[in-house]
């Protein structure tokens, strides 16, 4: 076997165990259906990851670390264009969220089906701090900062709040439910992420100006 169709196939496996365990969760789904999906013996699958959860963890590390770095750059950018002056908490807010909901992303099922198990794990008390912790922690802790430079008369607890429902607002966005079609009766959409971006930054930008510029 060439390293090409070694690679082909371990692509292969990646897809289809993203697609299943979005739709299905972690425990909804064996090794052998995620084997099969792929057209590959489970040996094969075992000898790539070698087991479910090391799968399970491929998944998610693959496009996290794309997204991870599209942010990174973003923060840096921002941070860059401040100088030595506090960063505008817009474009904080906006360098966090903006590479999630590029138009680049918007039509490829491959990163809704991300989406769909990020908001899978970060919903989950098994999943989510564990997970959570361990794939975006640097980012955060980058961005924690970030908001206490702009916002330096913010408590401590009003920072983690403000953040917490940030990502509450992406999490619910990326599980693209269709609540939204429902309540709209049709006139937005859950997988319009592009039309809820534009939305969800001037939105958050408000909501910790209102909590940490004292204008509750």
């Amino acid at each position: 076997m060439t390293q090409s169709s070694k690679g082909n196939r371990r692509t292969r496996i990646l897809d289809e165990a993203e697609k299943l365990f979005a739709k299905h969760g972690f425990d909804g789904v064996t090794m052998r259906q995620l084997a099969t999906a792929a057209e590959v013996d489970v040996a094969l699958a075992s000898y790539h990851f070698k087991n479910k959860r090391g799968l399970f963890d491929a998944v998610l590390w693959r496009r996290s670390e794309i997204m991870n770095d599209l942010r990174h750059k973003a923060l840096d950018k921002v941070l860059e264009d401040c100088g030595d002056n506090p960063p505008p908490i817009d474009a904080l807010i906006e360098s966090c969220i903006q590479p999630l909901f590029d138009p680049e992303f918007d039509l490829d099922e491959g990163w809704r089906h991300y989406y769909e198990l990020i908001a899978y794990v970060n919903n989950s008390p098994e999943w989510g701090r564990e997970i959570m912790t361990e794939h975006f922690a640097p980012l955060l802790d980058r961005y924690l900062k970030a908001f206490r430079d702009a916002l330096p008369k913010a408590s401590e607890e009003d920072i983690y709040h403000c953040y917490h429902f940030m990502s509450g607002a992406i999490t619910l966005t990326m599980a693209q439910t269709g609540r939204m079609d429902a309540y709209s009766k049709g006139k937005l959409h859950s997988a319009d992420f592009f039309a809820i971006y534009k939305s969800m930054v001037p939105f958050v930008t408000a909501g910790f100006k209102a909590l940490c510029q004292n204008m509750k």
